[in-house]
């Protein structure tokens, strides 16, 4: 993660983010509108077969308390390039040639979950990062923990790709970075993207699919993130790296690049960073822990299995080359090691169907 924009000072706002409304809720009485519901999913699942996805993707939302920007957010940097809706459900983060954009909790957190659904950019979109993560960088700025989720831009026709990574403690010489593509296109609908963490786990999710896990191993010491963060989200111009190594940069002619943010979630324990001995997160953690999206279920380790196998493209855990020896945290699995090389790259290229174009229709209508 890129840290060249300081993060500007702002009131702390002890809010407990409980309060809003539950994104979804269940009844115990069948409703016309609830069987519409059903029979929506039912044609979505058959929809999905048929045009060759995964079945397993099709799985019911988390029931998740969604808050206004304003109850957890605040502006980081280029208030400028930040558009929010009229009722601050959602708010549009720009990148344009003046600046890029990006906003910050206004509490840090002693573990929690952190979610938002999120639609990129579209067109050309090479050398533009569009990041949703954790991070305490301000306040320990030698030793600081980082979750990241990263959306890597690309040249027209190619898919966006998007990253993982784990920092704790400052050990940035040891990224454990993963890299993935998606199996939609993440610029023309809102999908929830989700950070997990709590005291022994990491979970990431797209939607309701676990990604990525990492169970906290003894071995890795303080590389285990540990201290209170802020939650982040920003886009920004990152032409030097993101894009071929940097050989494809922004195009400014397709400029306003918009990310949009809605349906945001923070749960946790806000806490004060500097007071190392507070004690009252307890409960907060016990509930967090507890929660649905705190265990992964049977269906959902197939699903994670499945994403792994067909979209993974990039594993450190198989990355012989910068780490001879892999990480304590690292579960090697046989039918994912069977697909990288030593460089923890695949072996075979990825084959993604190229969209097809619609065809033309001849011009039927009558001239006079």
């Amino acid at each position: 993660m890129d840290h060249r924009y300081r993060r500007v000072n702002r009131h702390r706002r002890r809010r407990q983010c409980s309060s809003p409304s539950s994104e979804t809720k269940t009844t115990t009485s069948l409703t016309s509108s609830s069987s519409l519901h059903h029979l929506l999913l039912f044609i979505l699942c058959v929809n999905h077969i048929s045009s060759g996805y995964n079945p397993i993707n099709m799985a019911m939302a988390f029931d998740l308390n969604t808050i206004t920007f304003d109850q957890g957010y605040a502006t980081l940097f280029s208030d400028f390039n930040i558009d929010r809706s009229d009722d601050d459900q959602s708010v549009r983060l720009i990148l344009n040639r003046q600046s890029g954009s990006g906003i910050i909790s206004t509490d840090y957190y002693n573990y929690g979950f952190f979610s938002a659904k999120i639609k990129l950019p579209t067109r050309y979109t090479a050398g533009i990062v569009v990041a949703f993560y954790t991070s305490n960088v301000d306040m320990f700025t030698k030793t600081h923990d980082e979750l990241d989720l990263e959306f890597l831009g690309n040249v027209r026709g190619k898919p966006w790709r998007f990253q993982t990574n784990i920092y704790g403690n400052g050990s940035t010489t040891r990224g454990r970075e993963e890299r993935y593509r998606l199996w939609f296109d993440p610029s023309k609908e809102f999908h929830r993207y989700s950070i997990l963490w709590a005291r022994n786990k990491i979970i990431f999710y797209v939607d309701e699919i676990p990604i990525r896990e990492v169970l906290r191993d003894d071995n890795m010491g303080g590389d285990y993130p540990s201290k209170p963060m802020s939650s982040y989200a920003t886009v920004w111009d990152a032409s030097s790296w993101a894009t071929n190594g940097g050989r494809n940069k922004v195009d400014y002619r397709f400029e306003p690049f918009a990310a949009e943010f809605r349906d945001l979630v923070l749960q946790g324990c806000p806490v004060d960073p500097t007071d190392a001995t507070s004690t009252n997160c307890l409960d907060a953690l016990d509930e967090l822990e507890s929660s649905e999206f705190a265990t992964i279920t049977p269906r959902q380790r197939q699903a994670k299995k499945w994403f792994r196998e067909k979209y993974m493209y990039y594993s450190y855990c198989y990355d012989r080359l910068r780490y001879p020896s892999p990480f304590p945290e690292c579960l090697l699995i046989s039918s994912e090691q069977d697909l990288f090389k030593n460089s923890g790259r695949l072996k075979n290229r990825q084959k993604f169907h190229r969209r097809r174009r619609p065809r033309r229709r001849p011009n039927t209508t009558a001239v006079y």
